[in-house]
C-alpha cells in the first residue's frame, strides 16, 4: 500500500498547526488531522498595494447643517439606495464620517460619485510599514551576513530554492516566488497554491522580503520555486514526493537547494536506497548528484531520526529543533506560543547520529497563507532556516557540491547552545550561523 503524508505534529497548544506535514503506515492512518488554527501576528490577510477591485467608501457630503437624528437618518436612506443598486455594504460608518463601505460595480460607483451629495472613492489595501527580523534569522546570525544584507532595503540573494510541500501562496507580497518555473504534483492541471499555509510558512523563513513590512527570510527574496506534494490538507503520497524531487533534479541547472519538512518511517540502507528498493532514495541521491543541496527536518517524535526518511539519509543535511524565543543565547528568554525552555534541545525534536545541525524551530514567525503571517512550531521550522544558510553559501560559491555545502553549513556552526537539555544523544549538535556568508 502506498504510504500517504498528513499533518502530524510536535505536542502542541490550541492556537497552533502542527510543524511537519508527516508519512504515516496504514496502521497509523487513524490519527487525527489537527484543527486548529496558527496565531495570527499580524492584521492583514492580504497587502496588495493600490485599489481593491470592486469596492468603493462612500461619505455623505454637508453633514455639519445636520443633527445627529438627522444624519442617522441620511445614511440609512444613503445605504437603502446602495442595496438598490446591487451593492453589498460592509460597514456603516456614523461617528468619525458618515457613510458606508460596499462592493458594488463601477457603474454603481459611477452613479453614486454624479450625486453632489456624495463622495466616491476606491477602498484600497494597506498594510503594516513594519519590519520584523524573527527570532530564528536573529539567533541563525542571518542579520549579520553580508551576502543577506538585511537593511530594509529590498537587496534579493541570487538563489533559487524549491519548497517541496504544500505549495506556497503565489501572491504572497512577502515572498519572491518564480511564478515561471514550480509544480504541483498533487494536482497536475493546477497551480501549486497553498491552501494549507504550510509551505508558505517554510518559504517565509527561507527567503521573506527584505522589503520594510511583514517578516524578513534567512536568505531575502531567494526566489522560491513552489513544488505542492501535498495538498489542502497535508496529505500526500510517495509517488507526489518523488514527483517533486524529480521536477527539482530536472531543473538542477537553476535549483540549487530544496527543503524537505516532511518524512515517513523508513530507515537508510547505505546505499542510496538500491538495496531495500525505496524509490524515494533513489531519487534523492539522483538529485544531490546533480548538485542540488537537500535540506530536511528530523522530525517531531523526540526520538531516533534512523527511523525516519528522508531525515536518515547520509546525502541531505537532516536539522533538529532548537527551542529559542528570544534570538539570542543565554537562557534567557521567556515562553511564548508553547511551553519550552530557552536555548535548549526543543522537548518535541528528534535526534540521533542522522542529525547535521540544529536550527531554532520553536514559535517561528513567518508568512502564511492568504497574505498572511503565522507562528509555527516544529523541526518543519528549523529545516528552512538551513536551507536559507545554503542559499546564502551557494550564492557566494556557485559552484559547491552539496558536500561542500554541508561542511561548510557544519563548519561555521555554533555551540553556543545549552546541551543536553532534552536531548537524546550524546553528540551536541552545531547550531546553525551564517554571519560570515
Amino acid at each position: 500500500m502506498p504510504r500517504k503524508c498528513r499533518v502530524g505534529s510536535p505536542p502542541h497548544r490550541p492556537h497552533e498547526r502542527s510543524g511537519m506535514p508527516k508519512f504515516f503506515g496504514a496502521a497509523l492512518l487513524a490519527l487525527a488531522l489537527l484543527t486548529a488554527s496558527p496565531t495570527s501576528t499580524a492584521a492583514q490577510e492580504s497587502a496588495h498595494s493600490g485599489q481593491i477591485p470592486g469596492r468603493y467608501i462612500v461619505t455623505l457630503n454637508d453633514t455639519a447643517t445636520r443633527g445627529d437624528t438627522e444624519m442617522d437618518a441620511a445614511v440609512d436612506e444613503a445605504v437603502e439606495q446602495a442595496a438598490t443598486m446591487g451593492a453589498v455594504v460592509h460597514h456603516v460608518y456614523r461617528y468619525a464620517l458618515h457613510g458606508y463601505a460596499a462592493s458594488m460595480t463601477p457603474n454603481a460607483a459611477a452613479t453614486l460619485a454624479d450625486d453632489p451629495q456624495l463622495s466616491v472613492q476606491p477602498d484600497r489595501w494597506v498594510h503594516a510599514t513594519a519590519q520584523t527580523v524573527p527570532t530564528g534569522v536573529r539567533r541563525a546570525k542571518a542579520d549579520l551576513s553580508s551576502t543577506a544584507a538585511i537593511d530594509g532595503k529590498d537587496t534579493r540573494v541570487n538563489a533559487d530554492v524549491a519548497v517541496i510541500d504544500t505549495g506556497v501562496n503565489l501572491n504572497h507580497p512577502d515572498l519572491n516566488v518564480y511564478r515561471a518555473g514550480g509544480k504541483n504534483c498533487t494536482m497536475p492541471l493546477l497551480a501549486p497554491e497553498d491552501l494549507h499555509g504550510h509551505g508558505t510558512h517554510v518559504a517565509g523563513i527561507i527567503g521573506a522580503l527584505d522589503n520594510g513590512t511583514g517578516v524578513v527570510g534567512m536568505a531575502p527574496g531567494a526566489r522560491i520555486w513552489p513544488v505542492q506534494v501535498l495538498n489542502a490538507l497535508g496529505i500526500g503520497s510517495t509517488s507526489d514526493v518523488i514527483c517533486g524531487i524529480d521536477y527539482v533534479t530536472e531543473h538542477a541547472d537553476q535549483i540549487e537547494v530544496a527543503n524537505m519538512s516532511l518524512g515517513g518511517e523508513g530507515t537508510d540502507d547505505g546505499n542510496c536506497g538500491m538495496t531495500n528498493g525505496d524509490a524515494e532514495h533513489r531519487a534523492i541521491c539522483d538529485s544531490v548528484a546533480k548538485g542540488v543541496t537537500y535540506t530536511v527536518a528530523a522530525a517531531n517524535d523526540h526520538a531516533d531520526a534512523k527511523n525516519i526518511t528522508p531525515a536518515a539519509y547520509d546525502e541531505v543535511i537532516t536539522v533538529s529543533a532548537l527551542a529559542d524565543f528570544d534570538g539570542k543565547p543565554g537562557g534567557l528568554g521567556r515562553p511564548t506560543c508553547r511551553s519550552d525552555q530557552d536555548d535548549t534541545f526543543a522537548d518535541f525534536s528528534n535526534y540521533g547520529a542522522d542529525v547535521d545541525l540544529i536550527a531554532p524551530g520553536v514559535c517561528i514567525l513567518s508568512t502564511f497563507r492568504n497574505g498572511g503571517y503565522a507562528t509555527l512550531s516544529g523541526t518543519s521550522m528549523a529545516a528552512p532556516h538551513v536551507a536559507g544558510g545554503a542559499a546564502l553559501y551557494r550564492a557566494t560559491h556557485p559552484n559547491a557540491s552539496p558536500q561542500e555545502v554541508k561542511a561548510a553549513l557544519q563548519a561555521a556552526g555554533s555551540d553556543d547552545w545549552t546541551w543536553p537539555s532534552q536531548d537524546g544523544d550524546a553528540t551536541k549538535e552545531r547550531l546553525l550561523k551564517v554571519s560570515s556568508f
